[in-house]
């Protein structure tokens, strides 16, 4: 992406019918540290990778409670990801005292998302740089809901935004049909197993990298971390890497691809937008 007549401001639409703040805004999101959701018939688990910009900084927060039966979890501009919880977090207080009951979840669907589109509809403004996963619990069941800074709000099974999200979409596809039924502690070692999926093979989760949250039917919505998050790193410490499988460890490598025609060496592969990662 680069600067053109084009990206001057979020009211411009490019000849292709595209416009390119809110492109550059997603392009934020997905540089972002992964996060990933997941839900079952009862309970929605949320976990987030955190980062440091060095050793001598504390990991950046990235799940925030918004009510006692729902929270958020944030990837991108951390700071843009504030204020929409602060926004969710004053919702949630607002629709308490009006009806003396938790909101619901679709109302702060419907919420988010005029939010969101406000910031790409009028001049001078422009979207925010953060995308959202929603947890909560409510009459209805369990929730997960994704947001993106075009203002798509879309509720999920599950999901996974930030960093080399790709991956860890990949293992929640493949599981999918275990989800529904699983336990809450098997829930949580599903998301953590997508999770690491997302880090490259010299990296691994650990109980300072990794903050989980769940909530769900009899559970008020829970935080936990470090010396918390230890027991369920270790159920998956045996499981091995979907993202080792698929590059070819403990079996035959792959054949070269043939070159083209004309001895030309074959081309590379196009590098994914969500591998590169910027500190949050």
């Amino acid at each position: 992406m680069f600067r053109n007549q084009y990206d001057s401001d979020v009211t411009v639409w490019s000849p292709q019918g595209r416009l390119h703040q809110v492109d550059y805004a997603v392009e934020a999101m997905k540089q972002g540290s992964a996060t990933v959701g997941v839900r079952s018939n009862t309970h929605a688990v949320l976990v987030a990778l955190k980062r440091a910009a060095n050793e001598l900084c504390s990991h950046q927060k990235k799940i925030y409670e918004l009510d006692t039966h729902c929270g958020v979890s944030i990837a991108g501009l951390l700071s843009d990801g504030r204020i929409l919880a602060r926004n969710l977090q004053t919702e949630c207080a607002s629709w308490r005292w009006d009806y003396k009951q938790p909101v619901p979840v679709a109302v702060l669907n419907e919420r988010m998302q005029l939010k969101l589109q406000a910031n790409t509809q009028y001049y001078g403004r422009r979207p925010f740089g953060v995308g959202l996963i929603i947890a909560g619990y409510d009459k209805d069941g369990a929730h997960i809901v994704r947001t993106d800074p075009s203002a798509e709000v879309a509720e999920m099974h599950a999901t996974s935004i930030g960093a080399r999200s790709q991956s860890a979409r990949t293992y929640l596809e493949r599981n999918l049909d275990k989800f529904a039924h699983s336990s809450p502690d098997e829930l949580i070692a599903h998301a953590l197993l997508s999770l690491r999926d997302t880090l490259p093979a010299e990296d691994n989760l650990s109980a300072k990298n990794t903050t989980i949250a769940i909530v769900g039917k009899g559970t008020p919505f829970k935080i936990m971390e470090n010396d918390e998050v230890a027991p369920h790193l270790a159920t998956i410490a045996g499981v091995a890497r979907t993202t080792a499988v698929q590059s070819g460890a403990g079996g035959p490598p792959p054949p070269p691809a043939p070159a083209p025609q004309g001895g030309a060496p074959p081309a590379a592969p196009a590098q994914q937008a969500d591998d590169v990662s910027v500190v949050e």
